[in-house]
């Protein structure tokens, strides 16, 4: 869900280009959604540097990158038949379009900067140098879960994993928790329009 990118290992730190922030409008500092980011934020502040916490939110955010982590187990599911292979298929499908939606349509009506964080990392990241806005981890573990809970007794756990996907983006610092709300929100739609046009495979 991550166009271009740079890397930051574990023991370095993220620094910011000042010559890459002037092409991006400052951030939307709404001043309740800035204070409800803060909030947030500062509750997450309470998880970080403990261990094995950071390392299962680092390494779940980054698995999640370009929907990776959705991908196989759409694959894994689809190896036990033919019908949950036109699943994985359909699935595959639904996540590229909203990939295309989310990264090349919607992120281009937002010019938001990420959060800015130049202490040490405990693991390493990669950096996206996408603007902010929506998240689109958030928006596709929404659509991940709900088109994976469809013919599935495993609901509870499809929409945890999301929600542990859309959470971690604001551990790592990678987000502020309204991104990822919209992100969320960005998701429901795609969602719920992709599932109407994308029929279930029968049986």
């Amino acid at each position: 869900m991550n166009d271009h990118r740079r890397d930051v290992g574990a023991d370095g730190t993220d620094d910011i280009d000042p010559h890459d922030a002037h092409t991006l409008e400052p951030p939307h500092d709404i001043g309740a959604v800035a204070r409800f980011d803060q909030w947030v934020d500062d509750r997450f502040d309470v998880l970080r540097g403990r261990e094995p916490t950071d390392r299962i939110l680092y390494a779940i955010s980054e698995l999640a990158d370009f929907s990776v982590l959705w991908m196989l187990i759409g694959a894994a599911r689809g190896v036990r038949s033919e019908h949950e292979a036109a699943k994985a298929i359909r699935l595959a499908g639904i996540l590229a379009a909203e990939s295309a939606l989310v990264n090349g349509v919607v992120k281009s009506l937002f010019k938001r900067e990420r959060p800015v964080y130049q202490g040490e990392r405990p693991h390493h990241l990669r950096i996206p140098l996408t603007t902010s806005f929506p998240s689109g981890h958030a928006s596709a573990a929404v659509v991940a879960a709900m088109v994976l809970s469809e013919d599935s007794s495993w609901t509870p756990l499809w929409w945890g994993l999301a929600a542990t996907v859309a959470a971690s983006r604001v551990h790592v610092r990678i987000h502020h928790a309204s991104d990822v709300i919209g992100g969320a929100l960005t998701g429901a739609v795609i969602g719920t329009v992709a599932r109407r046009l994308w029929k279930l495979p029968t049986r």
